[in-house]
């Protein structure tokens, strides 16, 4: 009797990729495994996975004779280089119709060319986002496959089984889109988990320096709020560090470096929306918050140089951390709503037919962004498909007109005593700019044409017409070639 071929194989053993397989394994599905440094498939074998179905192999050859038609070729490798090399490798190897994968944090241009180049060789190709860690990876993470619509029925059954799973059993995982919608989804949801993160850490240093409470209290102020609108993951967890001692009794957060590090997600989020000229203030911010973070030693010499207001929180603590609270809903709301901007702008850019009601709902479970507020965003979107703005549904229009004189008053107070909350006051500042009918931009334009000659439209005039003052008397009637807003 002929053994049965593996459903799937995976490449890239480290501890994802191994409770990946494991996952699989554990929802009936047969998995082959292949490791660069083969002495690792060994351990694999003999450790985690003894007593599986799951099988090994020492060469890419024998790896891909273990495989069932069409074969499905899964990567978690280092993004980047690494990716291309196996890519290389492995095609020679593969059939007609057979399917690569690549599940790692690629960048999404990297994405659209390698489906590009994999469809020529006859061969289909996914780019996919996984997200929820280690533990995700094993119990069930988001999955946002993107890249060849062909290639999705093959590996719909595996993805969907092993994903993450809403209260009502839907899987946190469905076809994102073409060539690199499903990594740019993946990316735009890592640049909404630097936005998160931040303010939430920005309402930890509001707490700690600011009320002065001590770590019992930041902990059950977290353990609250996570009972209540902001009911997440990241609120969980924060919940938990500030609640963790050492074998001393002492907070293990208080020992830490104080410098973030970064993989660069949140800067290809960033530099992906000033590229398409969306306003990615909040998460833009929350990357350059990690980069200040990051100059640890200049910042300790000028704590010794330069001096802030000498102000202490004076008011009420319960109502200040009701506002705060408030605030960094609020704050929440704008960082998801200048996501799906990001994603709509990409949608029209590359012709994209991205469903943001389901990618919320693949966020709703594994991911390290769940929350239960996500629903909330998926039902603005069963409601209205054409939404162009998360901040114009009724419900988040209601969420954030209910929070702003809390989230004033917060933003100020953190001004007064010197506590920086960029990301916090720059959401404040992109809602204030969102809703306002007239910016200053007037003026910006007429100095732009006061130096550079480039033109200008006017109020009183249809749109597309551009006018040139001469502005000094001296500067003729010559005009910028090109308008460039």
């Amino acid at each position: 009797m002929t053994e049965k071929k593996a459903d799937l194989g995976l490449i890239g053993l480290a501890v994802m990729g191994q409770n990946l397989v494991l996952n699989m394994n554990d929802n009936g599905f047969k998995v082959a495994v292949f490791n660069r440094t083969t002495s690792v498939v060994d351990e694999f074998l003999e450790g985690g996975a003894k007593g599986t179905d799951i099988v090994g192999a020492h060469s890419l050859e024998e790896f891909v004779g273990l495989l069932a038609r069409p074969r499905r070729v899964m990567l978690l490798v280092k993004a980047g280089q690494p990716v291309d090399d196996f890519i290389d490798r492995i095609i020679p190897l593969l059939e007609e119709g057979d399917i690569i994968i690549d599940g790692g944090n690629s960048n999404y241009n990297d994405t659209i060319r390698r489906t590009a180049h994999v469809e020529s060789k006859g061969l289909l190709y996914i780019g996919t986002g996984v997200s929820g860690g280690e533990e995700g990876a094993r119990k069930g993470p988001s999955i946002m496959p993107g890249g060849s619509p062909a290639a999705w029925p093959h590996v719909q059954p595996i993805f969907q089984a092993v994903s993450a799973k809403v209260e009502d059993g839907s899987p946190c995982c469905e076809w994102v889109g073409e060539n690199g919608a499903g990594h740019f989804v993946k990316m735009v949801h890592n640049g909404i988990e630097y936005g998160d993160m931040q303010l939430i850490c920005e309402a930890y240093q509001l707490m700690k320096e600011g009320l002065g409470l001590d770590h019992d209290q930041m902990h059950a102020t977290f353990a609250e709020w996570n009972e209540g609108e902001l009911d997440s993951y990241l609120i969980e967890i924060t919940r938990d560090i500030l609640g963790f001692r050492d074998e001393n009794g002492e907070p293990v957060v208080e020992k830490i470096l104080d410098t973030a590090g970064q993989k660069g997600t949140g800067k290809w989020t960033a530099m992906s929306a000033l590229e398409m000229g969306i306003p990615l203030t909040l998460i833009a911010e929350a990357v350059l918050a990690r980069c200040l973070s990051a100059l640890k030693d200049e910042r300790i010499a000028a704590a010794t140089v330069l001096t802030g207001p000498d102000v202490t929180f004076d008011g009420d603590v319960g109502s200040f951390l009701d506002d705060l609270r408030r605030a960094l809903y609020a704050s929440k709301i704008v960082s998801y709503a200048q996501g799906y901007m990001l994603m709509r702008a990409a949608a029209t850019e590359y012709g994209w037919n991205l469903n943001n009601g389901g990618i919320a709902l693949m966020w709703r479970g594994g991911c390290i962004i769940r929350s239960a507020f996500l629903g909330k965003i998926k039902e603005a979107f069963d409601k209205n498909p054409e939404l162009s703005n998360l901040l114009l549904d009724p419900y988040f229009k209601d969420a954030v007109e209910n929070a702003q004189t809390a989230w004033r008053r917060v933003v100020s107070k953190a001004v007064q005593i010197g506590i920086p909350v960029p990301a916090m006051s720059s959401g404040l500042a992109f809602f204030d700019g969102y809703r306002n009918g007239r910016l200053p931009a007037n003026l910006l334009q007429a100095q732009r044409d006061y130096f550079g000659a480039h033109t200008y439209e006017r109020v009183d005039r249809p749109r597309g017409e551009f006018f040139h003052t001469d502005w000094t008397g001296r500067g003729g009637d010559v005009t910028a070639r090109t308008y460039q807003a």
